[in-house]
């Protein structure tokens, strides 16, 4: 891999847009990745050809118990290294290499190999971790400690395919068509302030996380530090791997569900807080002085994937564009209306998502377990989101 300290945000500074896209099926119908790829391919003035990716779930539901990693390697040894090390720690149901095609505007990719793994039962067992804790440590390894090898993903039936080239020219190397998922995300172009490598394209992933992202996080510094100090390894240097990181903290370690995690990442300002009634604005002050360095600053579109379906957010003063339409039960998320268009000319309830408010769509199943688990255990948390259809234009405050 690239010398680390190359990477560090900030030592490289490209300017150019970015382009995001998602697509999904509530009803957990699996589409090929077609659509996706013309969405983002439309957004290509938006890239510079730094980097490209896609991030799919349910494509591989034969492996669906397992995690699935994609790995990069640079060299025979990286492998060879990275297998024994999962030869130790995971019992492997099945490894190939990734099937790609030669693209005359793709150089020099990696080795690129996928394998479906389970914890080894008795390591896991004596690591006191869970699963998911037991398998994020072991891809801190990997990346941290293994020269020439990249974990790309490492979800359950999911996986992240990207490069350094433009997303048109990534998803036929990795030919996307081939696939099918309920779930797509798309990224075109690359972190502003880092040099190009496959590694570090999006989407950037964790587990089951995926992220794409357009804009820039000026509190990186402030985030980068917080993560670190529960073991987040921010190999990268990136703004975000950091998003990444602070969704997996707030949701899977600190409890939170996914809007309420995106809701502290973009806080009620404290002039909002000092007009709500009392009670709101106690909570509201506690989430803000509790996780004040989870608070995520700079102009940004970020789209969330996840094995309950995606979130899209803006920052507060929404300095970067992300539109919103539907069609029956699909959803289409794109920084230009036109991505959603090309693929869905009739689609309906096209606007614009609000800053600072999470917008949210989960799989049909996913949102009747989470209703009926709401109205038996706790309050809703829906003041802080938008789900499809319900598009209020402000966030209600009291």
């Amino acid at each position: 891999m690239q010398n680390r300290e190359s990477l560090r945000e900030g030592n490289v500074r490209i300017p150019s847009g970015c382009a995001i896209a998602g697509i999904m099926d509530r009803s957990g119908g699996r589409h090929d990745g077609s659509d996706v790829l013309k969405s983002i391919a439309l957004m290509h003035d938006r890239g510079n050809g730094l980097g490209g990716g896609f991030a799919a779930y349910g494509i591989y539901p034969e492996y669906k118990d397992l995690y699935a990693f994609h790995i990069m390697y640079e060299n025979r040894d990286a492998r060879t290294e990275t297998e024994a090390y999962l030869d130790k720690y995971f019992m492997s149901e099945k490894q190939e290499r990734i099937p790609t095609e030669k693209v005359a505007s793709i150089k020099n990719p990696p080795d690129i190999w996928r394998y479906f793994v389970a914890p080894h039962p008795m390591r896991l067992n004596m690591s006191g971790l869970d699963e998911a804790e037991y398998t994020m440590q072991h891809v801190f390894y990997i990346n941290g400690q293994i020269d020439g090898a990249f974990v790309a993903s490492s979800g359950k039936n999911m996986g992240a395919f990207k490069g350094v080239g433009y997303p048109e020219d990534i998803g036929e190397f990795y030919r996307i068509q081939d696939y099918k998922a309920w779930g797509w995300t798309a990224h075109g172009r690359f972190p502003t302030n880092t040099p190009g490598w496959w590694g570090g394209a999006h989407p950037f992933t964790l587990l089951n996380w995926s992220v794409v992202h357009n804009g820039e996080i000026s509190s990186y510094d402030t985030n980068r530090r917080y993560v670190e100090q529960f073991g987040y390894d921010c190999e990268l240097q990136t703004d975000t791997e950091v998003i990444t990181y602070l969704f997996d903290l707030l949701s899977r370690r600190h409890g939170f569900s996914q809007e309420m995690a995106a809701h502290i990442m973009t806080a009620t300002s404290w002039d909002d807080i000092d007009r709500m009634d009392p009670e709101r604005a106690k909570f509201e002050t506690a989430l803000r002085t509790t996780y004040s360095s989870a608070l995520v600053n700079g102009p940004f579109s970020v789209i969330l994937g996840s094995d309950e379906g995606l979130l899209a957010i803006n920052d507060r003063l929404k300095l970067r564009a992300l539109m919103v339409a539907e069609k029956g039960s699909m959803v289409y998320l794109a920084s230009e209306q036109a991505a959603i268009e090309v693929v869905c000319p009739d689609a309906e309830n096209v606007r614009s998502i609000d800053g600072g408010v999470p917008f949210v769509v989960q799989l049909d199943e996913v949102a009747r377990r989470k209703r009926g688990e709401s109205a038996e255990n706790m309050p809703s948390e829906k003041p802080f989101k938008h789900e499809v259809g319900v598009l209020p234009r402000k966030r209600k405050e009291a």
